[in-house]
């Protein structure tokens, strides 16, 4: 082998590994970013009302996907025959499940939140069997049963019962998932044509301009009356969580198998239940950390059926 040979190879050995590293740092960015948005949400909605919380989160992120929008000469606006999904995916992905998700950590651990979220992918495999008609394997079935099972002892072990308020921020949350896993189909179904940015830009502003508005109606904020420390998550939640963890995620789309990328949601609770603990000052016992395992394992195991892994190795 030549010398020039040699170093045409070190070079493009050097690039793959570079190519790897950077996948593997904005896979981490991705789910730190995620994982502490649940924290941003907690400590936002302590002097912040939940509809108001929702919509300065969106109006301080609109002007930075207004931003990305006229760098990539993207439209704002959907194609034209789209009224119906642009609505839908405006109420359905941004607006209602965002107030679900404040307004469900003014009753639950930021933790526990992003636990409950992370059955999202769950909701995704029951609606694309239902309106896409993908199957349903049978292990993935079992990964269901183990997640939703671990799910119920989480909520028992932390003594949440249907006589407690807590169990309403429970369900504010998981309606929050259904929705999002709802309209994460329906998307794969007609906004396969859409950029990424302007599926975000115009529904993140008017999203977050509807929620605002109702927030001054409805709650009557007292501004004055918020902390700094709610003023700085929800800068954090608009432009780090929102718009930083959206760009990485993004990026990792054109890089990474859609697999490999959906294990984002199920790690990034890890870092959720770690950081809540540490900030609400609460020990993580071990009853929880198996509960949490066996439903991440749960979950894991629907986003990879064996079913399919053993006939490809066939």
């Amino acid at each position: 082998m030549s010398t020039l040979e040699s170093l045409d190879r070190q070079t493009t050995q050097a690039r793959v590994l570079l190519a790897r590293l950077t996948n593997v740092l904005l896979f981490l960015v991705v789910c730190v970013s995620w994982g502490t948005t649940w924290l941003g949400i907690k400590v936002a909605v302590e002097t912040v009302p939940p509809l108001t919380a929702s919509g300065l989160r969106f109006l301080i992120a609109f002007p930075l996907f207004l931003f990305f929008t006229l760098i990539r000469g993207d439209s704002i606006f959907f194609p034209r025959g789209s009224l119906g999904f642009f609505i839908f995916v405006t109420l359905c992905y941004f607006s209602v499940p965002y107030y679900l998700l404040n307004y469900g950590e003014t009753h639950v651990s930021s933790g526990l939140t992003a636990l409950l979220f992370s059955c999202m992918p769950v909701f995704i495999l029951i609606f694309s069997s239902l309106l896409l008609r993908e199957s349903i394997y049978l292990s993935q079935v079992l990964g269901i049963a183990i997640g939703f099972g671990s799910l119920f002892m989480i909520l028992r072990s932390q003594g949440l019962n249907l006589g407690h308020s807590d169990f309403i921020g429970v369900l504010a949350i998981l309606a929050a998932a259904i929705m999002h896993a709802l309209c994460y189909v329906v998307t794969k179904k007609k906004g396969k044509e859409i950029s990424v940015i302007t599926y975000n830009t115009l529904p993140i502003g008017l999203a977050g301009l509807m929620l605002f508005l109702s927030g001054l109606g409805v709650e009557q904020p007292d501004f004055g009356g918020i902390s700094a420390d709610s003023w700085w998550a929800l800068v954090y939640l608009g432009l780090c969580a929102s718009v930083g963890g959206f760009i990485a995620y993004f990026f990792l789309l054109k890089r990474l198998s859609p697999v490999i990328l959906s294990f984002v949601f199920i790690i990034f609770p890890v870092f959720a239940v770690i950081i809540g603990a540490w900030y609400e000052g609460h020990a993580i016992s071990r009853e929880l950390a198996l509960y949490s395992m066996l439903l991440l394992v749960g979950f894991a195991i629907t986003k990879v059926p064996i079913e399919k892994l053993l006939v490809k190795k066939d």
